[in-house]
């Protein structure tokens, strides 16, 4: 105590007052720079998924640097005819989502730093006067239960930064995957509506042809029907092929996180071929049960949650501990040292039902990872053989369907030149085979969003639904009524 301290009307803190800024900047920005190493070490782990499975860069984008580099890479990859592989860097640079996901492990980073940094101390000052002596106390209290405990809650939230670490990641693998299934759904339904045109100009023809006829008196009013109403469903049927690519094409611009100028880009004329064969995965349960992120985070969350229990158990009759360093002194005479503990007396509260609802959410977490490794388990089975049915079907179209159209059609016209088949039966093996094609595009279509949704099945980011296009219904010869 200063001389000051005796004086009445002198405040004695002053030289406190005057460091106490400092003292809080420097414990500000210990704080930040933890939190800061904390980020760094949780984006690399997102950085270097992204590096092993997807072959892929990801950035956070937390400067305006940053995002000016983000949007060159961008605009540097859409001066190109999009690829899957290119929509899918794109989506992972420039997502607005998945960097908001970044700012929820920035979040988790800052949890952590503060559990590590010790607690701050309370200082308090009073000063009473009577009779003319001024009586001074100050205080400094220390949360002393705060320091027993910060191991273990130290560990508690370097798990849950674990979580966020692989709960970013597996958002990371969920919009590659879901970009992935939208760009070949959007190829395929700009691919339907091409063949759709085809469709249209050979009802047009075959309508056309039936009204000269008819006037002429060669048809029937019921054989002119048949061909005009074949044509207006085709009509219909062009226009929805038309609705379906453009919706198609808006859900993959909204994964791409494109806007104003940046929309104007080029999609390939047609999907990407078939491997020649599939791939044969006999321990695909082991490896999606080993390898999946959120399993992963489930399985943390146990974790975290019996240590939690523990905790609970170790303070539950002790709901407040704090220890206080006592400084009294009156005008005139000397301080008075001593200290003080305040701590709650379980009287009405022995922590049972804090226990009880610990024990509760433990095995709760407990009973939803064992159901979820269940559900991975047939969820991956599914894929692998939705994965194997759709490329029998898509090869199937390609090597058996398609080629026989093809050599019908060939035929057809070779009697038409020889004039032993009419027009009319020329343009319905005509409608026949662009419904084949039609088919043939979708089961391709099929086979790629089922290999993605394996692929993520496998790994992570699985659980969004199929991004799948709207089927636009090929045109049938029974229209026609031949």
């Amino acid at each position: 105590m200063t001389h000051a301290d005796n004086l009445p009307g002198v405040r004695p803190i002053d030289s406190r007052r005057r460091h106490r800024p400092a003292i809080a900047m420097v414990a500000t920005l210990m704080l930040s720079a933890c939190a800061q190493i904390a980020e760094d070490r949780g984006f690399a782990a997102v950085e270097t998924t992204a590096a092993n499975v997807l072959k892929k860069d990801v950035r956070w984008i937390r400067t305006e640097e940053d995002a000016r580099e983000v949007d060159r890479k961008v605009a540097d990859l859409l001066r190109q005819p999009l690829t899957a592989d290119s929509a899918v860097q794109i989506a992972l640079l420039n997502n607005r989502g998945l960097q908001a996901a970044y700012n929820d492990l920035g979040l988790s980073a800052a949890s952590l730093a503060r559990a590590v940094t010790l607690p701050n101390p309370g200082f308090s000052y009073g000063r009473t006067s009577k009779g003319g002596v001024a009586e001074v106390e100050r205080r400094l209290t220390l949360d002393v239960l705060g320091l027993l405990v910060m191991p273990l809650a130290a560990a508690i939230e370097e798990r849950r930064f674990e979580e966020a670490k692989m709960r970013a990641a597996d958002q990371m693998l969920r919009i590659a995957a879901d970009t992935r299934k939208a760009f070949h759904a959007a190829v395929a339904s700009r691919q339907v509506q091409t063949y759709m045109q085809q469709a249209k100009l050979a009802a047009e023809a075959s309508a056309e042809m039936s009204s000269r006829l008819g006037e002429t008196g060669a048809f029937g009013k019921m054989a002119q029907a048949r061909e005009k109403v074949f044509y207006a469903e085709t009509m219909a049927q062009v226009v929805r092929a038309r609705a379906s690519a453009s919706l198609e094409r808006e859900r993959l611009i909204r994964l791409l996180g494109l806007w104003g100028r940046t929309l104007d880009f080029k999609l390939p004329d047609r999907l990407d071929a078939l491997p020649q064969s599939v791939r044969d995965l006999p321990d695909v349960e082991t490896r999606a049960v080993a390898d999946r992120l959120d399993l992963k985070m489930a399985r943390l969350e146990v974790e975290g949650l019996a240590r939690s229990y523990g905790l609970t158990q170790a303070t539950r009759f002790i709901n407040v501990l704090e220890g206080s360093y006592l400084n009294t002194s009156e005008q005139g005479e000397l301080s008075r040292l001593g200290y003080e503990i305040e701590l709650s007396v379980p009287l009405f509260d022995f922590g049972t039902t804090k226990v009880a609802e610990a024990e509760h959410t433990y095995l709760m977490a407990v009973n939803r990872l064992a159901e979820m490794a269940v559900n991975v388990r047939s969820s991956v089975r599914e894929s692998y053989e939705s994965y194997r049915l759709s490329y029998d079907l898509a090869r199937h179209y390609q090597t058996e369907v398609v080629p026989l159209r093809q050599i019908i059609s060939e035929e057809n016209m070779l009697h038409y030149n020889g004039m032993l088949v009419g027009v009319f039966e020329l343009l319905a093996d005509a409608r026949e085979q662009i419904g084949s094609v039609i088919a043939a595009i979708q089961a391709q279509r099929d086979f790629l969003i089922a290999e993605t949704e394996l692929e993520a099945a496998l790994i992570g980011g699985a659980g969004g639904a199929s991004v799948l296009a709207t089927d636009a219904a090929a045109p049938s010869s029974a229209s026609a009524g031949h």
